[in-house]
């Protein structure tokens, strides 16, 4: 009987230390993934002299100077541009995702499977193949190195995965709910607004963080089709590297810049995305 009894509590002993052995080495795994990333943060911090040491210096003095020469390079104009091409573009993609996304799942229009389709079809051709037209149309059209093409030409990148996503998240919300407000003489403004997209907000935050970060980091569009105006900040990244050498230390800086507004938004809305990432996860 007192084997049998202690039983139990050795499983649990195993069950804690399997744990703990997990959770440490989940740090560990994240803590790997984030050194680039800390090390970069350090980097923009050092002298051009230390940043470029053949053997990485630790300790340092460290130093602003790398940021206030990545501002005195005008970064202030492509932060802007890329606020103005991403935020416009995401305001613009949950618009249209969101009727759309309601109309392939929660009512359903005929063949809405060939129509999930087609927007995911729209993703297969190559940026590359595509580039070419789409400059040739922007130079017709007077619209080459203004921010309005990169803002129709990110919402029509991010449009398609947008509605896969939505899709997925209004699936999830019970038909039943909407039908009890129906019954209570709930129309489909008032469903939307007091029922559908309050359910929904972990699913859109999820579909906007990622489509953010797309669209944040978007390059080989913008490196062809602006110049100065309408450049965005991975345009303003190349200017490190020439002929003259990489400036590791102001590359560092302004890359850090760059990353901020990414990590940011990740961190203020990491309630919401895991919820909306893990949503339909567990029946």
């Amino acid at each position: 009987m007192t084997t049998l009894a202690l039983r139990p509590a050795r499983r649990r002993s195993r069950g804690r230390i399997g744990a703990s052995a997990l959770t440490v080495l989940t740090w560990i795994v994240a803590l790997l993934f984030f050194l680039p990333v800390a090390w970069m943060f350090l980097t923009g911090f050092k002298q051009e002299v230390d940043a470029s040491s053949a053997t990485p210096k630790l300790f340092f003095e460290p130093t602003l100077d790398q940021f206030v020469k990545v501002f005195d390079r005008g970064i202030e104009l492509y932060l802007l541009n890329s606020v103005l091409a991403s935020g416009i573009s995401l305001i613009l993609v949950l618009l249209l995702a969101v009727p759309a996304g309601y109309a392939l799942s929660i009512r359903p229009v005929r063949k809405w499977q060939d129509a999930m389709f087609f927007f995911l079809s729209t993703r297969f051709l190559p940026l590359a193949a595509a580039v070419v037209p789409i400059y040739l149309i922007a130079r017709d059209t007077k619209m080459l190195d203004n921010i309005v093409t990169l803002i129709i030409l990110y919402t029509a990148m991010n449009l398609p995965l947008a509605i896969w996503m939505i899709q997925s998240f209004m699936s999830e919300i019970p038909l039943e709910i909407l039908e009890a407000a129906s019954l209570d003489g709930a129309g489909f403004v008032t469903s939307m607004r007091r029922i559908i997209l309050p359910l929904l907000m972990p699913g859109i935050a999820a579909t906007l963080v990622i489509c953010f970060i797309f669209t944040w980091n978007e390059f080989f569009l913008a490196v062809s089709l602006t110049s100065t105006k309408a450049a965005t900040v991975p345009v303003f990244l190349v200017g490190f590297v020439s002929s003259e050498g990489l400036f590791a230390a102001q590359l560092s800086a302004a890359a850090a810049l760059a990353t901020l507004p990414v990590l940011l938004a990740g961190w203020f809305a990491q309630d919401k995305l895991i919820r909306g990432l893990t949503m339909g996860a567990v029946k």
